[in-house]
């Protein structure tokens, strides 16, 4: 990437965080979402933990403390694909494309983007969750891949948005966005592991590859055996094909001239 395609990606990443941090509108949605259902599901449905058979080490607030981090992360994707078809709406998106001779520079900065409102949010979330009782059993090394998988979400989330986002180029598209990837992340073990699930959730959550990302972070933050390969190869697998999705969005978006 040339010199005048990183400044372009770095002023884009710039932008887009100046954007999100001077808007109280885009951070407190952006905070309370995931807060909310942390509340909702450790709080409210924590005699899960007592059900026969759910055997997670670190207690129910751990268990979903993990899904919630997997979920605002894959979110935090798709905002900034909200974001990238803001700018595309408003013309901004244009005057980029022109400015960058290597359009991919733009994905590059929009992913710079997403990653920096993603670790805000992960800040926040953490520091709420171990004042509510989560325990962290897991190494170093384990906690830094729980959030690598998480980043992989987010940047994954990202691509499959700026994919719609490219395409449509109107804030109108955002359902297309986001209700996939709520879809898709729900038809995990959300509440229970995996083996206490049951009929066609079972069956749909297995093949699910979330599952295994999913399922890989809380055995890495409970310090127990993790399928780690599994749970990556799954994720890199997810971000190489939607990184082709995004690209021919980039591409739509080039044809149309913005």
């Amino acid at each position: 990437m040339s010199a005048r395609s990183r400044s372009v990606a770095l002023g884009v990443a710039w932008r887009g965080l100046h954007n999100f941090f001077g808007n109280p509108s885009l951070v407190i949605p952006a905070v309370m979402f995931p807060l909310f259902f942390f509340a909702a599901f450790a709080g409210g449905l924590s005699n899960v933990a007592n059900v026969p058979g759910f055997d997670f080490p670190e207690g129910y607030t751990t268990f979903q403390f993990v899904f919630v981090l997997i979920q605002a992360s894959a979110f935090g994707g798709v905002f900034t694909g909200f974001a990238i078809a803001r700018d595309f709406e408003s013309g901004v998106g244009r005057r980029m494309l022109l400015a960058a001779p290597n359009r991919r520079a733009l994905l590059g900065g929009y992913a710079l983007v997403a990653a920096g409102r993603t670790v805000f949010v992960w800040a926040l979330l953490t520091a709420l969750g171990l004042l509510v009782g989560v325990e962290i059993a897991g190494g170093v090394a384990q906690v830094v891949g729980m959030y690598a998988l998480a980043m992989l979400m987010t940047l994954t989330a990202l691509l499959w948005a700026a994919g719609i986002a490219l395409r449509f180029r109107s804030l109108q598209a955002g359902p297309l966005m986001q209700t996939p990837v709520f879809l898709i992340i729900f038809i995990a073990p959300v509440y229970v592991p995996l083996n206490l699930l049951t009929g066609w959730v079972h069956a749909a959550a297995t093949v699910n590859p979330i599952t295994a990302v999913l399922t890989a972070a809380r055995d890495l933050i409970a310090g127990v055996p993790a399928d780690v390969a599994l749970a990556f190869g799954a994720a890199l697998a997810m971000l190489a094909f939607f990184a082709v999705w995004a690209l021919r969005g980039l591409r739509r978006a080039e044809a149309a001239g913005g």
